[in-house]
């Protein structure tokens, strides 16, 4: 009987592990995303939730500059040759600290923001809207294409000594997951997530 006490008490000990590593995950998650046509470009809405490892706040705290990148790459497949790719984006957001007004700012595409807190720093970081990635003619009305995005720390933008660190320790390794999606351009596109 001591056996199966045991047994059981070791079950219900992991089950409490793993169950608390979901509760705390740690990464960059898509929450949605959506291509639209907004005469004259396609534009992408996305939200990606974003939550960074204790060690990677406390170094954000002590003045390093994080650059995430959201990538968006639009493809349609060739039988004779390679995949067409008429849209390939990037986007070019950074977060860093401003110890004199202890307030995070929040950087990219011209615009610059603050906040009081790393939380809604974060937020606004993984809420893209608008984002303009290709103009009318770039897809066509009725194609299908494969549609992926992802966002990511971009690591080789960091200081030397950290992009050493990086590469041994996988809470510098923050990224989200490539998320590929089937995508046929419409006057009116519905979310797609």
């Amino acid at each position: 009987m001591s056996g199966l006490r045991r047994f059981l008490a070791i079950v219900i000990v992991l089950s409490c592990i793993f169950m608390t590593g979901f509760a705390h995950a740690e990464g960059i998650k898509l929450r949605k995303v959506q291509i639209e046509l907004v005469e004259p470009a396609w534009v992408v809405n996305a939200s990606f939730q974003i939550d960074l490892p204790q060690e990677l706040e406390e170094a954000v705290k002590k003045g390093l500059t994080f650059h995430f990148v959201t990538e968006l790459n639009v493809s349609q497949g060739r039988w004779y040759w390679f995949d067409e790719k008429p849209i390939q984006a990037q986007k070019n957001m950074t977060l860093s600290y401003q110890p004199l007004t202890q307030q995070y700012r929040i950087s990219g595409g011209g615009l610059t923001l603050s906040s009081f807190t790393l939380s809604e720093a974060l937020i606004q970081i993984g809420s893209i809207g608008g984002w303009q990635v290709g103009d009318l003619t770039a897809l066509d009305i009725g194609k299908t294409y494969q549609a992926e995005i992802r966002m990511r720390l971009d690591l080789a933008r960091l200081p030397k000594p950290f992009q050493i660190n990086a590469l041994n320790a996988k809470e510098w390794n923050l990224s989200s997951e490539r998320y590929r999606f089937p995508f046929t351009p419409t006057l009116k596109t519905p979310s797609t997530k």
